[in-house]
């Protein structure tokens, strides 16, 4: 590794606590040493000598600091400066994936950083796991980023598979679960992030997996409301169960062609580890109330009381 020059500040080693000047722009690259960064702070007058949060860095064991636009204050004492440095709010055009979003979400989101360059170049990013509509759906990792100014969206993206990766890594996914792929597992849970709490993830989970055993239509709003972009809807309508799609599990047997949200790690994990029951139906009745059964009549007396909740305003 190149040594880096210390920039050091002839006075104090510290700024007085309380008196904070106006804000600059730290900007942090991928892998950048904690000398160089220090140097910045101190170049941009953040800190008064480099050396003094070098030396608290290896004292705190800091051994990386978020790549990105860091908006702090000027003429902070160290401690104060380490804290904003490693405060992940003060990252400008830092964007955080939301579990359950989207791709089309992502774009929006990257679209709006202005630090990026704005180059998609979809069709030449490959998959983490590969799929007939070169999809990314579902592998994007839900995690807070922030990129190095400059950045493309397209490398952007790119950060993001991998990010997938490492996650997934942890589990099982990559073994996938019975006779089903990692992809089909990854597209379960994508469904599993959308339909449930986590607390019922896992029953969610069987009653999927209980459905696609016995060749049963999914009949999942979830995925009708992805077809039509009526996310975050409550209910669905008879219309809409019958929109020709590839994704109207109302009309087709098995799973939809990709995932329909990018899971959590719960929802992952619950796709691998269903919890045993022969339930086939399931309903939400009012928040945080969510019922399952084997009998369809059973099933037809929660979905009115569902709709009767719904009328009285438990679901707004």
């Amino acid at each position: 590794m190149v040594a880096q020059r210390l920039i050091i500040n002839s006075g104090n080693s510290d700024y007085p606590a309380g008196h904070p000047g106006p804000p600059v722009r730290i900007v942090v690259t991928q892998g950048e040493s904690g000398t160089a960064i220090a140097n910045d702070l101190a170049a941009q007058r953040v800190v008064a000598k480099a050396a003094t949060v070098i030396d608290k860095m290896i004292k705190r064991n800091i051994v990386g600091i978020a790549p990105g636009i860091h908006l702090i204050q000027s003429a902070l004492p160290s401690d104060e400066a380490l804290i904003q440095l490693l405060d992940q709010k003060r990252i400008v055009d830092s964007i955080y994936v939301l579990p359950g979003s989207t791709e089309a979400d992502i774009l929006k989101e990257l679209h709006l950083v202005t630090s990026l360059t704005q180059k998609d170049d979809l069709k030449a990013i490959v998959p983490f796991y590969p799929n007939p509509r070169n999809s990314l759906e579902g592998q994007l990792a839900p995690v807070q980023y922030s990129f190095q100014p400059g950045t493309s969206t397209h490398e952007a993206l790119q950060q993001m598979l991998k990010s997938f990766g490492e996650e997934v890594s942890a589990t099982k996914l990559g073994a996938g679960y019975l006779k089903f792929t990692p992809y089909q597992v990854l597209t379960i849970a994508s469904m599993i992030q959308i339909e449930s709490d986590p607390a019922d993830s896992g029953k969610v989970a069987q009653v999927i997996y209980n459905r696609l055993r016995i060749g049963m239509p999914l009949q999942l709003n979830s995925t009708v409301q992805y077809a039509l972009g009526l996310r975050g809807e409550i209910g669905l309508s008879i219309k809409s169960t019958q929109v020709d799609s590839p994704y109207n599990t109302y009309l087709h047997v098995g799973l939809p062609p990709t995932p329909i949200s990018n899971p959590s790690i719960t929802s992952i994990t619950a796709a691998l580890n269903p919890v045993p029951g022969n339930w086939l139906y399931f309903i939400t009745v009012k928040p945080h109330d969510t019922r399952f059964t084997d009998s369809f009549a059973t099933f037809q007396s929660w979905v009115a009381l569902y709709n009767h909740n719904v009328s009285i305003g438990l679901f707004k």
